[in-house]
């Protein structure tokens, strides 16, 4: 299929020497990784968020396998050219950016997966589906507040913003059109060094047990932190831990 050019939202200063790539999870947006853009344009880099295939204002398509995601984002490049310096994926955004990495080795430099989505089980796959079509139907800003009452009020606005702008054929489609979602073998090839940064088993997290140890088995340049007091959504659970973990990953 051929790559859809994603639309961009930038923070901090173009002549920056370190590029970095923020890349959303289901149902979210650009807009939602703000709190990472801000926080890397003050420690001097400069950042891109971009909207995934049938989110925010990007393009729709008939397609959203994790390979298509991929294949979009590895067509994404810094406006100088080159390589990513560090991309940064939550999610399924996540799980498409190792795809991306293990098909284009010279795409990033480093990697940071943020709860990685890298393989769900039907039940795991149907909550979410499910999931994502309340979100983008009915969910109020007052439920997410309700649901995070530590979030950001910009958090909880965007939430909502970002489930409703998302075509909900793509978000339903991200769950039907990988009816087979495990991309650890494409982990495993990954040639650059590594962050997962994982949410709290005892709240909420998609990369644990068995499955995170079979993945940092098969790769000796992945690390895990846990993000305690977090859930799958370790960014706006704890963007300051998040973000410390980040800073000092990439000095």
């Amino acid at each position: 299929m051929t790559p859809l050019t994603l639309p961009r939202l930038c923070w901090g200063d173009s002549h920056s020497t370190r590029h970095a790539l923020i890349v959303h999870g289901l149902g979210s947006s650009a807009q939602t990784g703000w709190q990472l853009g801000s926080g890397l344009s003050e420690a001097g880099w400069y950042a891109t968020a971009v909207d995934l295939r049938g989110h925010g204002v990007a393009p729709r398509a008939p397609r959203y396998r994790i390979s298509d995601f991929a294949t979009d984002l590895a067509h994404t490049r810094p406006e100088h050219g080159g390589a990513w310096d560090v991309v940064i994926g939550h999610s399924i955004g996540a799980a498409a950016s190792v795809v991306a990495q293990a098909g284009s080795p010279q795409w990033a430099r480093k990697l940071i997966l943020l709860d990685p989505a890298l393989a769900l089980g039907d039940d795991r796959k149907e909550l979410v589906r499910t999931g994502q079509l309340y979100a983008h139907d009915q969910l109020t800003e007052e439920e997410a507040a309700k649901d995070n009452p530590h979030w950001h009020p910009m958090d909880v606005e965007l939430r909502v913003w970002s489930n409703r702008a998302a075509s909900r054929f793509a978000i339903e489609h991200a769950v039907l059109d990988n009816p087979h979602w495990d991309v650890t073998e494409e982990a495993s090839k990954v040639n650059v060094s590594t962050l997962v940064l994982g949410g709290d088993p005892a709240v909420d997290s998609m990369f644990t047990g068995e499955h995170a140890a079979a993945v940092l088995e098969s790769n000796a340049l992945m690390t895990h932190v846990v993000i305690q007091g977090a859930g799958h959504s370790v960014h706006r659970d704890k963007p300051e831990d998040t973000l410390s973990q980040i800073v000092r990953f990439l000095v």
